[in-house]
C-alpha cells in the first residue's frame, strides 16, 4: 500500500473530502430547507429533486466525452469547483426569489445549476480522480474512502448549523469549496512531460462522436450497464423509502428516527473502514466477480428487509450496505479501466454507470411508489430483491471477464 501520507494521496484524498462534503451537506437538509424557508410543499419540493436527476442525465454524455478529451487536465473539475464557491449567495439571494416568483420554472432553474455541482458533476470528480489514481500509482478505492469520512462529518457538523441559521449549510459549502479551489490548483500528475505524454494528449483530444457511437455499439457495454440498472439503482430505490418502512416497527417514531440515525452513523464509519481494504479484495476477485458479490448483497439486504421484521434484524440488514458501496465503487472503476480502452473511462463511466444509473432510477422510483402504495413495502422488497437476483444471475453470462483483452478502440479513435 502506498505510505498514507504521500502528498498526491492526501492531495487527492482532500479533493474527495470537501466535494463530498459540500456533497453531503446541502443535499441532506435541502428537503427540510425547500419546505421550511421556500415554503414547498412535497409535490414541489419532489419536482426539484426530479429536476435536478434529469437535468443530469444532460449532462452526462457531454460531460464523459469532455473530460475523456481533457484526460488529465483539470478544466472541468475546475468548472465544478468554482460554481460550488456559490453555493452560499445562490440559495440566499436567488433560488429562494426564483421559487417565490414561480415554483416550477424557479426549480428548473436551480436544478440547472444544483445539477452542474452534484448528479452531474459528481460523475466529473470521480471519474477524473480514478484517472489520476492509476497514473500517479494509487488505488482509487483508498482515497475515496475520504469521501465517506466525510459524510460522516457532514451529518454531525450539518444539524448544529440548521439549527443555528439554514442558510448556514450553503455559506459553510461555499466555504468548503475555497479549500476545494486550492486543493485542485496545487493536485499535479506524475509524468505528464515529454514527446510521449503529448502524443497521447494529441490521441484524446481527437475523441469525437464516433468513438461514442463506437461504445455504444459494444456488447460489453450493454452488459455493464445492464448490472447497474439491475442493481446499483435498485439499491438506490429501495433506499429512497426504507427510513419510512424502518420507523413502523418502533414504538414511536421519534425513536425509530433516532435509531436510524445512529445507524446511518455506524453504517457511515464502518463504509469507510472497509473502504480501505476493497481494492485488495477486487483485485484478488477480479472485478467481474465484486460487480456480482454487490449484485448478491444488494439482494440479501432487500429481501432479508421483507422477510425478517423485528428492528434488530432489519438494522443488521442495513448495515450490509457499509460492505456493498466501497464493493460497487471499487469493482465499477477496475471493471471499466481492464475491459475498455482507458483513454475513454470517462466516458464509459458517464454514461455506462451514472447516466444509466440515475435514468433507471427515475422510471423504478414512479414504479415503486405506486406499488408501495397498493401492495406495501415487504411485497415491494420481495419484488425489487428478485429482480437483482435475476439480473445478477444474467449478468454472470454476459458480463465479460476483467481478465481478458481490453476491447479494441484504437482504429476509431486513430481515424
Amino acid at each position: 500500500m502506498h505510505k498514507l501520507f504521500n502528498r498526491d494521496f492526501m492531495n487527492y484524498g482532500g479533493l474527495f473530502y470537501f466535494y463530498f462534503m459540500i456533497w453531503a451537506i446541502v443535499l441532506a437538509f435541502l428537503p427540510l430547507w425547500l419546505k421550511d424557508i421556500a415554503g414547498l410543499n412535497e409535490a414541489e419540493a419532489g419536482f426539484v429533486f426530479s429536476s435536478m436527476s434529469l437535468i443530469a442525465l444532460c449532462y452526462h454524455p457531454f460531460f464523459g466525452v469532455i473530460q475523456d478529451k481533457l484526460r488529465y487536465r483539470k478544466n472541468l473539475f475546475a468548472v465544478i469547483a468554482i460554481a460550488l464557491l456559490f453555493m452560499g449567495p445562490f440559495f440566499s439571494y436567488l433560488f429562494q426569489e426564483l421559487l417565490s416568483f414561480n415554483v416550477y420554472a424557479g426549480a428548473l432553474l436551480g436544478s440547472g445549476y444544483l445539477s452542474l455541482c452534484f448528479f452531474g458533476g459528481v460523475g466529473v470528480v470521480e471519474s477524473y480522480i480514478e484517472k489520476v489514481s492509476r497514473k500517479n500509482g494509487f488505488e482509487y478505492g483508498h482515497v475515496r474512502l475520504f469521501g465517506s469520512l466525510a459524510g460522516a462529518t457532514a451529518t454531525f457538523i450539518g444539524g448544529l448549523l440548521y439549527v443555528n441559521n439554514p442558510d448556514s449549510i450553503f455559506w459553510f459549502g461555499s466555504g468548503s469549496a475555497v479549500l476545494l479551489c486550492i486543493l485542485l490548483y496545487l493536485a499535479r500528475v506524475r509524468g505528464e512531460e515529454g514527446a510521449e505524454a503529448q502524443q497521447e494528449q494529441a490521441k484524446a483530444a481527437g475523441i469525437n462522436k464516433k468513438d461514442v457511437m463506437q461504445i455504444l455499439r459494444l456488447k460489453s457495454f450493454w452488459a455493464f450497464a445492464l448490472i447497474i440498472v439491475g442493481t446499483a439503482s435498485i439499491y438506490d430505490v429501495f433506499d429512497q423509502q426504507f427510513p419510512n418502512y424502518y420507523v413502523t416497527f418502533f414504538g414511536t417514531k421519534e425513536a425509530g428516527i433516532d435509531t436510524f440515525s445512529k445507524l446511518c452513523a455506524t453504517q457511515t464509519a464502518l463504509e469507510a473502514v472497509l473502504m480501505v481494504f476493497a481494492p485488495a479484495l477486487v483485485n484478488k476477485i477480479g472485478a467481474k466477480r465484486g460487480l456480482l458479490l454487490f449484485g448478491l448483497l444488494t439482494f440479501v439486504r432487500i429481501a432479508g428487509s421483507a422477510v425478517f421484521t423485528t428492528p434488530m434484524a432489519l438494522s443488521a440488514f442495513r448495515l450490509i450496505a457499509a460492505f456493498e458501496m466501497p464493493l460497487m465503487l471499487v469493482s465499477v472503476m477496475k471493471y471499466i479501466a481492464s475491459v475498455f480502452d482507458v483513454r475513454l473511462s470517462a466516458t464509459v463511466y458517464l454514461l455506462g454507470f451514472n447516466l444509466a444509473k440515475q435514468g433507471a432510477v427515475v422510471i423504478f422510483s414512479s414504479i415503486a411508489g405506486g406499488m408501495y402504495a397498493t401492495m406495501g413495502f415487504q411485497s415491494t422488497y420481495m419484488f425489487l430483491a428478485v429482480s437483482v437476483l435475476v439480473i445478477t444471475l444474467i449478468s454472470v453470462f454476459t458480463l465479460k471477464n476483467d481478465k481478458a483483452k481490453k476491447e479494441e478502440l484504437v482504429p476509431v479513435m486513430n481515424r
